[in-house]
Formats: C-alpha cells, sequence, structure tokens
C-alpha cells in the first residue's frame, strides 16, 4: 500500500510503529523483514526525525544535517542486518583546541597520526607527561568500549554481568561508581586537556564533572563506547542519507510508512491496542498487536493519559552555518582545513566548563559559552552543490554546551540572540578574521546563519524541554525496574523505541532494534 493511502484501509496491523525517526525505521524493518504486518505513524511529511538533512537557506544548494550530525553508536550489525547501504567516513583528526599561553595563540590537536597528536601535547604543554597520561586513559577506555559496546544489542544484563565483562575493577571505579571528575583529576594536570576530555560527558548533558548523580559518568560512558572505538563519523551525504536508507530498507521488506499522520491517542488492554491518528483529512484509528512509541516518555503518557513523567530539559545550543571561505586561526601552527576537520572546541577549558555551569545554574547566561564546532563538508563535499565546493564554501554546525532551556524561558530571543553573541565572540577571539566576514549569505541576501534553543527543538520535534535524549541517560545494565531489553513499559504489548529507552539517545538505532527483538521473542499471540 502506498504511503499516501489512509491506513485505515487496512484495520489491523501486527505492529504500529509511533514515529518515523531512525529508531522507529530500525524497528519497522526489522519486524517487516520478520514477516510481521507494520506500519510506521509520522507526523512530519517526511520521516527521518531529528536525523534528517534539509537545505535550511533559501536559494543555496547546502544540505546540512540540521539536528543531528555525527554517527558513532550506530552497529555495523544493524546495518548489515537491514542491508543499509551507507558510508560512513572517519573524520581527518578527533579534535583541535585553539588556547593562548604565555601571550602566544596555540592549541592542541589530536589525530592526524600518533606522532602529530605527540607534538601538539609537547606544543601545548612544554612535556610528554600529558600525553603518556592521554594514551594510559584512553587505552582504558577503549578495552571499556570494546568489552560493553556489543552488549547494546543484547538482552540488557545485570549490573554485576556487566561488572565480570568489563573485567577491570579500576576502570569500573572510574566510569561506573566515582564522578568522572575524580578520574579527569588524578589523570590529567593541565587544564585544557582535562575540559578536552571532559566535554564528551557534557554533550546534551547539563551537569558538573562532580555530580554526585553520575548523570555526567553515563554520558561520557555512552560517548566513549560507540563502535567498540569511540569514533565518530560522517554519513555521507549528510544524516537524511542514512534516514533515507533506512526507510527504503523498511518499505522493501514491506512496511508501510504513512507520513502527516499524527498518532494522537494510544488505548491497549495489554494484549491488543488501538491507536488514533490525525491527518489534514480528519481522524482515523488502526488497531495492533503491539505498539512501539519513537517518542518520548513524555509523549508516551500524553499518548494514554498516564500521569507525566518528571520534567527533564535541555542544555544546548544548535547553530548551522554556511562559509564563503574557512576562517584563518591566530594559531599559525594549524591550518584552517586541519583545525575544523574535527570537532573544534572553544571555550573548553575544565575550570571554563565549571564556570559556565555554576553561572547556567544560578539563572545567567555563561560568560564564556562553551561550543564546539563541527564542518562535515571538510569530510564529505557531497553535501553541497559542485558549484559551492569549488569555490570554497563549507558547513559549520556548531553546539554549544551548559544553556539549560530555563534560560530562554523570560525571552526567548534576546537571550538566544545574546548567546549566540557571545559564543562567536569566543571563537573570534581565536580567529584572524571575523567570522561575520566568511558567512555565504542566501538568496535574500541574509548570513546562512539558523540558530536553535532547547525551546525550539521542543516546539519543532517534540522533545521534552528540547532534551536530545529524551531523559537522563541510563546505565547500559538492569536495575530490577527494566525488562529484559529495556524497552518495555507499564503496558506488555506498548514498548518504547526511541532515545528514552534503557541504551538509547545518539543516532544508534540501538533501541530500534531491541524494540523489534523484544516484540518477536513475545511471539504473535
Amino acid at each position: 500500500m502506498p504511503a499516501h493511502e489512509d491506513p485505515a484501509v487496512r484495520r489491523t496491523y501486527d505492529a504500529v510503529v509511533i514515529g518515523g525517526g531512525h529508531n522507529g525505521l530500525v524497528a519497522a524493518a526489522y519486524l517487516a523483514r520478520a514477516g510481521r504486518s507494520v506500519l510506521v505513524l509520522e507526523r512530519l511529511e517526511h520521516t527521518g526525525g531529528a536525523a534528517v538533512s534539509t537545505r535550511p537557506f533559501p536559494g543555496v544548494d547546502a544540505r546540512l544535517s540540521r539536528y543531528s550530525y555525527l554517527v558513532s553508536l550506530l552497529p555495523r550489525k544493524i546495518l548489515d542486518d537491514l542491508g543499509v547501504e551507507v558510508t560512513l567516513r572517519p573524520r581527518a583528526v578527533s579534535s583541535y583546541t585553539p588556547a593562548e599561553r604565555a601571550g602566544r595563540p596555540t592549541g592542541l590537536l589530536v589525530g592526524g597520526g600518533e606522532q602529530r597528536t605527540r607534538e601538539a601535547f609537547a606544543r601545548l604543554t612544554g612535556s610528554d607527561r600529558e600525553y603518556a597520561a592521554w594514551r594510559r586513559f584512553h587505552g582504558v577506555t577503549g578495552r571499556v568500549a570494546r568489552r560493553v559496546f556489543p552488549t547494546l544489542t543484547e538482552p540488557l544484563p545485570t549490573r554485576e554481568e556487566l561488572r565480570r565483562r568489563v573485567d577491570d575493577e579500576d576502570a569500573w571505579r572510574m566510569l561506573f561508581e566515582e564522578p568522572i571528575g575524580v578520574a579527569i583529576e588524578e589523570h590529567f594536570a593541565d587544564d585544557l586537556v582535562r575540559g578536552v576530555v571532559l566535554t564528551d560527558a557534557l554533550i546534551g548533558t547539563f551537569a558538573d564533572a562532580h555530580d554526585p548523580s553520575l548523570v555526567q559518568n553515563r554520558c561520557f560512558l555512552y560517548h566513549v563506547i560507540g563502535g567498540g572505538t569511540g569514533a565518530w563519523d560522517v554519513p555521507v551525504g549528510g544524516m537524511g542519507a542514512l534516514t533515507d536508507a533506512l526507510a527504503a530498507a523498511a518499505r522493501r521488506a514491506g512496511a508501510v510508512l504513512a507520513t502527516g499522520h499524527e498518532a494522537v491517542r494510544l488505548d491497549t488492554d495489554g494484549r491488543t491496542a488501538e491507536v488514533t491518528y490525525r491527518t489534514r483529512d480528519g481522524e482515523g484509528t488502526v488497531g495492533a498487536r503491539h505498539v512501539l512509541v519513537n517518542a518520548s516518555p513524555h509523549e508516551l503518557a500524553a499518548l494514554t493519559g498516564q500521569a507525566p513523567p518528571e520534567p527533564v530539559e535541555g542544555a544546548q545550543l544548535k547553530v548551522n552555518m554556511l562559509l564563503k571561505r574557512l576562517p584563518r586561526l591566530r594559531d599559525p601552527a594549524v591550518a584552517a582545513r586541519e583545525a575544523f576537520a574535527g570537532t573544534f572546541h572553544i571555550a573548553e577549558g575544565y575550570e571554563q566548563l565549571a564556570a559556565a555551569h555554576a553561572r547556567a545554574a544560578s539563572g545567567d547566561l555563561p560568560a564564556a559559552p562553551p561550543c564546539e564546532i563541527y564542518c562535515h563538508s571538510l569530510t564529505d563535499p557531497t553535501i553541497l552543490a559542485p558549484d559551492l565546493a569549488a569555490s570554497g564554501h563549507h558547513t559549520l554546525t556548531l553546539f554549544g554546551l551548559h544553556t539549560p532551556a530555563r534560560l530562554f524561558a523570560r525571552d526567548h530571543d534576546a537571550v538566544r540572540d545574546a548567546l549566540l553573541a557571545a559564543t562567536l565572540a569566543q571563537l573570534d577571539a581565536h580567529l584572524a578574521e571575523p567570522l561575520a566576514d566568511c558567512l555565504a549569505t542566501d538568496a535574500d541576501g541574509r548570513p546562512c546563519l539558523e540558530v536553535k534553543t532547547p525551546l525550539d527543538l521542543e516546539r519543532e520535534l517534540r522533545l521534552p524541554g528540547g532534551n536530545i535524549f529524551h531523559r537522563p541517560l541510563s546505565w547500559p545494565y538492569a536495575d530490577g525496574h527494566t525488562g529484559r531489553w529495556g524497552v518495555e513499559t507499564r503496558d506488555a504489548n506498548v514498548l518504547l523505541c526511541g532515545a528514552g529507552a534503557v541504551r538509547g539517545g545518539g543516532v544508534s538505532g540501538v533501541p530500534g532494534h531491541n524494540a523489534a527483538m523484544a516484540v518477536l521473542e513475545a511471539g504473535t499471540g
């Protein structure tokens, strides 16, 4: 049945998936390949959710990964199982962090070969000590990654089972029991190096390095275990290429993808369910044995009429840009093409991150907003039209930290503009020319720059409070309240298959895979 036809033409499906983001598409493809009848209801006019490519600037043929940027947690197993062909390309360097030492511009380049990285550490710190510590620290996280990552697509282990699998008590204490700030301070002496390490604990997570809840440790863990290596890759063609390929795989398997169909109610007795949906032409209903919800726990509560979970909020600023050229750096030792090829850290020293968190927690904008920047077109020029690529244009996406949704509640636009200005000022301090001079313009003569706050993400993507993980990330083990796969809800035939599931978050497909496995294990009864 074509996607534009009314799903009610068929009254009942084995499974209805609410939400056509990447996890919902993974779940639909697995179930359809197993012979189940599957319907995906997607509110928007396209699939992909937050993992999409768009042309945000009028008259400019540049396809930006608008909301989510990189891929690390997506198991190769999922792509192979579903016959999805997509290229994930490594970046030339891991990161560059500009700094000023003794009144001179310098920086830390990580990547480009072991010798180049060693020399960069020595140039910044004056010795080999921090580089040796870096190697030891990431040797530990690498071993944990190789042991933990394969468990993400297996039934949830218990805490003790995962501990035995890690088989390293020092690593377990460092990552699972003590605030990550303890380990960072034990291993490293240089403030800038400490900050670069800590950033993996703060992406989408508003916390201090020593937060006793260890939410920062959970974020750190997911950022360093991806693929068993912790590497973050660029999907060639942009995020939209990945989700388009997943949608095609689901269709090939026989799933029906109905865009422009918003689920508005879910009724279930635990054995069968009925989903009410709305289109521009009215409302309809469809029955299902199982319903997989690729939306937040807050959205699930609204669909079922249950009490909502505790409020959550996001804490990130997203800025999409197109440049007519990369800006020159003040640091003479690194070319712009190399510095921007990885993650470009700004105002992310250890003390800067602590100060930004403390200020935001008190209700004020950070004086020096921390952020990191990605230039995907250096790794994948296909996202630009040939004439743009040939003339030196490049995309930049900026991810700002420690900007919780609460800060924007007073005067959204004024706070957004002030935060953007302060963030770009931090970047300009390390450039030999203002970034504004490098911005391309759209067909209307306006700078190619788009800003998204947590409240924008809540409105556009229905992320609760703009939280990109739907709720605080969980440990990748059972805690007594989770089911076999970490996707179960209070209703036996309703499963979470989005970022709010255990082992959710990021562009991984893991919750979609695990929800499909839970359905297949349950059989057809």
